[in-house]
This record gives structure tokens, sequence and C-alpha cells, in this order.
């Protein structure tokens, strides 16, 4: 019995294992929650949705679930309107209470100023008390609206995370009282994506005068943003970016800037020096920069990125595991573990070895209907039929004509 128990489980381990085309070797970093990061060795061979990944034992006896994530990050708030009251003149200066009752813990307060075309500065203070004597200093902000020169707006105050139930704003400059319409905050909870590098150096080239960047991507990688690295020399700029792939349609836009400058005796800095968008299945991507009638900025470089996809699963100390791949019939698996899964902190990265084809690989057996097959034995037998069909026909019909 354990002979034949043995047996079946070899059969049916070939069976699982023997549709892929290709297989790697897993080494797992510690005993505990592990994951592989997809590499473009994957993406080229798998299916595009990841789908037909597969992780076995090393003798292929046992099915590792696994969970796959895509490290987007995340972003938890709670977005509140927030009372403003008092907006009055003090000293000259703009000032006026923010009641933050409804919002348990927050690092920021938007405010909806009616203003345009101005800067200034605000001193944020808080304090549990309305009327206590004693106000906390929560730090300075720099406001600003450039709508006039094309370079954007702040109207938001930046908070160390705070628990107060009264903020005190008091603003230095050209908004007044009745400019200061409303405010909201939210609370955030922030987890940053994970991005990896997809693609090797770009080309270069001046067309005209937009400043052209042509990357070639890995076969069905998927890249979701690019990131330039401008030149600190280079001086204030805002520049359109535009995306498209080598039949010139269109695949997306943004924009990057580097604002630093003083106006009306405040500083103003904004840095952003990438630009997300998302495709799939693109070979080229030119990414064009509209430098309008200035300079093409200074690069030393860019690139493309995707976020990270991760394979997590649970591994025993000394395990050896193989990952299977390249089963274009195979359905998405389900698991338990996916569909409870929670990630830990402490989980390591995994080494995967040197791809290898599978040498058990046999290729699923055709599951169509046997008519579809063997057509030519169909229609054969068809027509031998109607022959036959025809000549009894024939012979029935002799004697009535006598």
């Amino acid at each position: 019995m354990k002979i034949a128990a043995a047996i079946l489980t070899f059969l049916l381990a070939a069976d699982s294992t023997s549709y892929f085309h290709f297989q790697r070797q897993v080494q797992p970093a510690t005993a505990g929650q592990q994951y592989l990061v997809v590499d473009e060795t994957l993406w080229q061979h798998a299916r595009p949705d990841l789908a037909d990944l597969r992780i076995f034992a090393a003798d292929g006896s046992n099915e590792v679930p696994y969970a796959l994530t895509t490290e987007r990050g995340s972003l938890e708030s709670d977005h509140r309107e927030v009372r403003v009251l008092q907006q009055s003149t003090v000293g000259g200066k703009t000032q006026f209470l923010i009641d933050m009752a409804d919002v348990i813990e927050y690092d920021h307060v938007d405010l909806r100023l009616s203003t345009k075309d101005f800067v200034a500065h605000a001193r944020v203070e808080g304090a549990d008390d309305l009327h206590g004597k004693t106000w906390a200093n929560l730090g300075d902000s720099i406001l600003y609206d450039l709508s006039r020169e094309n370079l954007g707006d702040n109207t938001m105050l930046r908070l160390p995370r705070s628990t107060y139930r009264y903020l005190r704003v008091t603003i230095d400059g050209p908004v007044k009282p009745q400019d200061v319409t409303g405010a909201t905050s939210e609370h955030r909870q922030e987890q940053k994506p994970t991005w990896r590098n997809v693609s090797s150096a770009p080309s270069q080239q001046q067309e005209g005068k937009n400043t052209v960047l042509t990357f070639t991507v890995p076969d069905n990688v998927p890249v979701e943003r690019v990131v330039f690295d401008v030149d600190a020399a280079q001086p204030n700029f805002r520049r359109e970016v535009e995306f498209q792939n080598e039949k010139k349609q269109l695949l997306g836009s943004g924009e990057i800037n580097r604002i630093h400058m003083v106006r009306a005796g405040q500083k103003i800095d904004s840095e952003v020096h990438d630009v997300d968008f998302s495709e799939i299945g693109q070979k080229t991507i030119k990414v064009i920069i509209h430098n309008g009638d200035d300079p093409p900025l200074k690069l030393s470089g860019a690139r493309l990125q995707q976020h990270e996809r991760r394979i997590y699963f649970d591994a025993s100390a000394g395990s050896r595991l193989t990952i299977y791949y390249g089963d274009e019939k195979l359905g998405s698996p389900v698991y338990d573990y996916a569909k409870l899964f929670q990630q830990e902190k402490s989980a390591a990265a995994a080494a995967m070895g040197a791809e290898t084809a599978n040498a058990d690989y046999t290729g699923r057996p055709d599951e169509r209907p046997w008519s579809e097959r063997h057509p030519a034995v169909l229609w054969t037998a068809i027509l031998a039929s109607v022959a036959v069909l025809g000549a009894l026909a024939l012979r029935s019909l002799k004697p009535a004509a006598a």
C-alpha cells in the first residue's frame, strides 16, 4: 500500500508540473514569510497576468500557496470639513481659529482662499483650551498662488502630527480675513510604494524645441512611471511631458518642475521630477519634454519604473522549492492563503535561481472534441455516408420505375 501511495503521489506531481515550460529554483532566506520579486525573466515567459505561477516543493510533491501583491503603497485617510472661526485682523495680520474637534489626529490642513497671485507666511499654534494663555508653536508654512506666472499654488498648512482641539493661524501677507472661506483636513496613514527600474538608459535627441528620450521596454513588462535625473545646476523650470509609442500614439502626459524662489520675502520650494502613467505591451516608449522657447533641460539621466510585484509565501527552514510558469491554459490559483493574506514586517526576500527549461514538460493533452482534432476523418465519413445513402436511394427507385 505504501509503495502504491508513493507511486500515485509521484504520478500526480508529474501531472501537476509537466505542463509548465519553465522553472527556477527558490532558496528561502529564513523560516517564515518570504517573498520573491517578479523580474523581467518571469514577465517574459509567464502569462501577462502572472496567473500561471506555481510553487512546489523541490520533489514536486506539495504545492505551496502564495499571495501576489503589487507594492503600490497604501493611504488610509479620514477627510473632514473643519470649522473656521473668528476671522479677524490682529496687529495688521490676518488671524483665525480652526476647530479640529472632528479630526482625531492630523498632520495638515487645507485652506480655501479666494485671493489670487500672492505669497504669504503662515504661523500655526495649537491648544485644547480656546481661551488658554499658552499655545504650542506647530510651525510655519508658505502659502502662495502664482497663477499669473503659471507656477501653481499651495494653500496647505503642514504640521507635525497633532491632536490639539484648536489651531490658531496667523497669516503675514496680502491674505485678508474675508479671503479665508473654509478649510479641510484628513488624517493619513501612508505606506510608501516600492518601485523598481525596468529599462536601460534611453537614447536622447533634440527634435526642434523638444527633448525626446526613447526607451526600449523588455517584452511584456508593465511600466508605470518615468523618473528624470535633473542636473542640480538647472535653474527653475516647469515643463510639460508627453508619452508616445513608436506609432506616435499618445500614452499619457504630465509635468515636471523645480521652483525655488523668494517672493514677498518668503521662500517657495517645489520639486517634481517624476510622472506616473501605465502601459503594458509597448516595445518602445518615447518621452517628449516640451521646452517651449527655453533651453533644453540639463538631464543626467532618466529611467522607467514599475511598482514591484511580490510573491509572498511561507517556508520552513532549509526547505527547497521550485517556481514553475509558462502554461497559457492554466487558470488563476485560488488559495485561502491569498484570501487571508497579511504582510508581515519581518518578511524576507528569497532568492531565485536562473531560468531553466522544465525537463518534465510534456504539454497539455489536446482537449478539443474528437471532431475538431480529426476533421479529415469526419468529413470522409460524412461523404461516405452520403454516397451510401444515395446508392440505396437509387436502388429503391428502380423497381418503382419498372
